[in-house]
């Protein structure tokens, strides 16, 4: 963005003494006037030179002049400040989501599923210059899409997330945590995070969850855990409808494990939310986003463009028009 700025900005007080210099000219003006006492000027044509009238406003190309040669004193210069930004220090982030079944329930609207996938495009789009990985589990884990940088990956990865029977039905907890330490123990950034969302307790897999936290602990990874679910009873998907496309449901109690989940966040230095509503998840993940912050180094480069010499010239020619104008046309007025 460009914009104008002086380099000796004092000068232009003096600005302030060009009144002062009309006042005086317009004085000394009147001084140099001869005047001549008569009893009558009867006797006398008046007369309307143009010349005459217009010589005094010489001194206005004079002190249009000093007030040019004023401003190209104080350097105006126009000024192109260009940014560049360094993460000094950046965050790896893995969000391990729980694909299980009872994902699709609609105590969140339109579903579970739906709502996480919807905030945690947001929560990527709030982290620019930090490195996120997906991580999906069910009865089993794998990862979607490894630590990258690329968001538009990331987001196209979660954007695809949903219940297809590809994972075993289920709710490893453990295996998902467990999946996601694997993508950071050999980070080298300068604080690793874990974001584990679960609606469910863990039924499912070969790791316990209190295992796969004190794994997190010592590779030195913060695990913030998310309780995802209504409080009472919620729609839940318990078989496939007549057309084997769409889902049947009925009224099911929430269960969630929030001692499980208190638990790991301890142990890891992290922290434990609960999502009952669209507007809670969209708050928690706000929240991490505050709780985790990236340093940046920001770079300003000026380019500099002097602008004081156009001035200087308008000065000197306006100077040289009243001299010129002084010695020849106006040179037989007093």
């Amino acid at each position: 963005m460009e914009k104008i700025s002086f380099l000796n900005p004092q000068f232009l007080w003096l600005l302030l003494l060009i009144p002062i210099a009309a006042v005086w000219f317009f004085w000394k003006q009147n001084q140099q006037t001869p005047t001549l006492k008569i009893s009558s000027v009867k006797g006398f044509k008046a007369s309307n030179s143009l010349l005459a009238k217009l010589k005094p406003y010489l001194n206005v190309l004079r002190l249009l002049a000093l007030s040019f040669l004023i401003i190209a004193l104080a350097r105006p210069r126009s000024v192109n400040i260009s940014d560049e930004t360094k993460t000094t220090k950046g965050i790896d982030i893995v969000m391990a989501i729980d694909l299980s079944s009872s994902m699709l329930a609609r105590d969140l609207t339109p579903s579970r599923m739906e709502a996480l996938k919807k905030v945690a495009v947001n929560f990527v789009d709030g982290r620019p210059n930090d490195r996120i990985g997906i991580v999906v589990y069910a009865g089993e884990a794998y990862t979607k899409t490894p630590v990258t940088s690329d968001k538009a990956i990331v987001k196209e990865a979660i954007n695809d997330i949903k219940f297809d029977n590809v994972l075993q039905d289920g709710t490893g907890i453990g295996m998902g945590l467990t999946t996601a330490v694997n993508r950071l123990k050999d980070s080298k950034a300068k604080s690793k995070v874990i974001i584990l969302l679960t609606d469910g307790v863990n039924n499912a897999g070969f790791i316990e969850p209190e295992t796969a936290a004190e794994i997190a602990h010592e590779y030195g990874i913060k695990v913030y855990t998310i309780g995802l679910g209504t409080n009472g009873m919620a729609d839940f998907p318990y078989a496939y409808a007549p057309n084997g496309i769409d889902f049947l449901y009925k009224k099911l109690p929430v269960e969630i494990d929030e001692k499980l989940m208190r638990s790991i966040a301890q142990k890891t230095g992290g922290k434990y939310f609960r999502a009952n509503s669209n507007s809670k998840l969209e708050e928690i993940y706000s929240e991490i986003n505050k709780l985790e912050t990236t340093e940046i180094e920001e770079l300003k480069f000026y380019d500099y463009d002097e602008l004081f010499r156009p001035f200087v010239w308008i000065a000197g020619i306006l100077l040289l028009l009243e001299i010129a104008l002084r010695n020849t046309l106006f040179k037989s007025f007093i």
